[in-house]
């Protein structure tokens, strides 16, 4: 096997059988063995060069020492008991985060489909003393024939159709100077312009996912029976 194709997913058998991999046990001397397709084999050097990082005096180690504290938060014990249950939703994450890392304005790219739920998550964030401001994926209202596509290529040919500006949504963000920004329900592809031209950090609230109501993990869960097609053929890309 390739020293670069790496597979941790199918750790999930072990995972499945004994209740730990070799990355995650309670002592890690007794867990099981590194499997041949662990990116640790031949890649140490990187993994440790890269969790270095987090020990210096950057962002990245802020974030990084952040992020650890809010994934502990997110969990509380049962008294008198080994039981350890969640107790925070994605939104109180993504809040408890801003505020740990002393962000103040929140930066919202949402898509034009989701303004409502934008709009709720706008009243949490003010409700919770930061400042959120949003900025809609089809900002400036461009025709999509001026990005060089087709007619066909529409989602109701023949009427106008706004092109998404994710790239001006985050110049927009960049211009307001903001410390964070939230994605809610940026399309594929768009997110990562978006993600690429943002200056602040960026993290995902909501995915989008028409036919799931946002919801892609369903999928998954779904793939032996409802979507067993994605494994069996190819997606047809015609219209």
């Amino acid at each position: 096997m390739s020293d670069n194709k790496f597979t941790c997913g199918l750790c999930s058998a072990v995972w499945k059988k004994s209740g730990s991999t070799n990355c995650w046990s309670a002592d890690p001397s007794k867990g099981p063995a590194r499997p041949a397709y662990c990116p640790t084999h031949g890649h140490s050097e990187l993994i440790n060069e890269a969790f270095d990082l987090y020990k210096e005096d950057s962002e990245d180690a802020r974030i990084a020492k952040v992020a650890t504290r809010v994934e502990g938060m997110c969990y509380e014990s049962e008294p008198g008991s080994e039981t350890i249950n969640a107790r925070w939703t994605r939104v109180e994450d993504t809040i408890a985060f801003a505020k740990l890392m002393d962000y103040k304005i929140i930066g919202i790219a949402t898509c034009i489909g989701l303004l409502d739920e934008t709009n709720r998550l706008a009243d949490i964030l003010n409700a919770q003393g930061l400042e959120p401001l949003s900025i809609c994926c089809k900002t400036g209202s461009i025709d999509k024939l001026d990005l060089g596509v087709e007619e066909k290529d529409k989602v109701r040919p023949s009427t106008f159709e706004p092109a998404c500006n994710p790239v001006a949504q985050a110049r927009l963000m960049n211009q307001a100077k903001t410390d964070m920004n939230i994605i809610v329900g940026l399309c594929v592809g768009h997110d990562m312009l978006f993600s690429k031209h943002s200056e602040a950090p960026v993290t995902t609230l909501i995915v989008k996912d028409r036919v799931t109501g946002h919801n892609p993990v369903s999928v998954l869960y779904g793939q032996n029976f409802y979507y067993k097609r994605l494994q069996v053929k190819a997606m047809n890309l015609k219209r």
